[in-house]
């Protein structure tokens, strides 16, 4: 080894062939990504150690990424104990959303009473990506896309701390999703949402909250509520 090098960072390799390290961004998308695709699955501990030696970069650097995620539900952080993939049980599960359900219908009544013509245009120009992801077979961009649609159903509604409430759960869910249903088969339907939104444009209220209540029971129905067994999980090796 070269005099005055350190092994403390590993330098990565980026796009235009120069060394540099990763920033929190990038190892938070690298993280996230490897939940999304089950690679880490619900109960894996997440060593600040293995993770550091994994992205050549501090402890501390990391504890930060894994702080954004327990923010965003996807991680859980237990005194004495470490960082853990969040685990939704089955009953947690039917607890969030049941809290969707009672949010949600209260969101799509207040949007259905005073929606613009440019919400409903932002309404439809997000359902039309989904579909679009949909067609291209792009998974992880529908995924996140359908969850976003909940959110900005939430953020026209303009109640600051509803929309605050609705991220949460819908950070929560994404992970559900990605625990408990088919890789291939996302249980959001890109056509239950243009439901919602053809009655919210029509201003009809009753008929919104009827199929919110329908597309969120489907969603339920659609997981495969069977909780199961972590095998231990080399970190390293992952993000190799």
């Amino acid at each position: 080894m070269p005099k005055g090098s350190s092994t403390r960072e590993k330098k990565p390799v980026n796009e235009a062939g120069s060394a540099r390290p990763l920033s929190n961004q990038e190892i938070y998308e690298r993280i996230y990504e490897a939940v999304s695709e089950r690679r880490l699955p619900p109960g894996t501990k997440l060593s600040e150690e293995k993770l550091g030696r994994a992205f050549g970069v501090s402890r501390t650097r990391i504890r930060e990424v894994l702080c954004r995620l327990s923010s965003e539900k996807i991680v859980g952080l237990i005194p004495n104990r470490g960082a853990f993939v969040a685990s939704p049980t089955v009953e947690e599960t039917h607890a969030v959303f049941e809290a969707r359900k009672a949010i949600e219908i209260a969101l799509v009544k207040i949007l259905a009473e005073r929606a613009s013509p440019k919400d409903v245009s932002r309404l439809r120009q997000h359902a039309a990506e989904e579909h679009a992801a949909r067609l291209t077979g792009d998974w992880k961009r529908l995924i996140r896309l359908s969850g976003d649609f909940h959110v900005l159903i939430a953020e026209l509604a303009g109640n600051p701390f509803l929309l605050e409430t609705m991220r949460a759960l819908v950070s929560l869910t994404r992970l559900i999703v990605f625990l408990y249903d088919s890789p291939r088969t996302p249980a959001c339907l890109d056509h239950e949402h243009e439901l919602i939104v053809d009655a919210i444009q029509r201003g009809d209220a009753p008929k919104a909250e009827r199929e919110m209540v329908e597309h969120i029971n489907h969603v339920v129905g659609s997981l495969q509520l069977k909780e199961e067994k972590v095998d231990e999980i080399d970190i390293e090796k992952i993000f190799a």
